[in-house]
């Protein structure tokens, strides 16, 4: 059987395209799609990735009407939480630490959920 060898795009509607693209490559390092197939897209590390459908009535998203969060790993969550939150951005940061490492919660400006996930060493 073929199977799927990891997620080649992430793909959602924005009131603002650009200005979110934008706003991702400057907080969170993500290169925004090239304007050519000449030009490098973002390239993410190897490492574990969750495909996880939730329960419509999850709240683990935020709003109810709300359909997916994204999820990125990170190396060093305080420094990240730290580094987005000096550029005024709200950032909560899970205090439990969970065998699989620990995570916080921020949104980008269209109140989008991302979850930051900084994995225990070997995950």
């Amino acid at each position: 059987m073929q199977k799927a060898t990891g997620i080649g795009g992430l793909f959602f509607r924005s009131s603002d395209p650009e200005g979110l693209a934008a706003w991702y490559e400057t907080h969170l390092g993500l290169k925004s799609v090239p304007s050519n197939y000449g030009d490098p897209c973002w390239q993410q590390r190897a490492g574990s990735t969750v495909f996880a459908p939730f329960n419509r009535d999850t709240d683990y998203f935020g709003r109810k009407e709300q359909m997916w969060m994204v999820n990125f790993r990170v190396d060093d969550l305080d420094a990240m939480a730290a580094q987005l939150r000096a550029a005024g951005i709200d950032v909560t940061i899970d205090p439990e630490a969970y065998p699989n490492g620990r995570f916080a919660r921020l949104r980008d400006p269209e109140g989008n959920p991302i979850e930051l996930w900084q994995p225990n060493p070997g995950e």
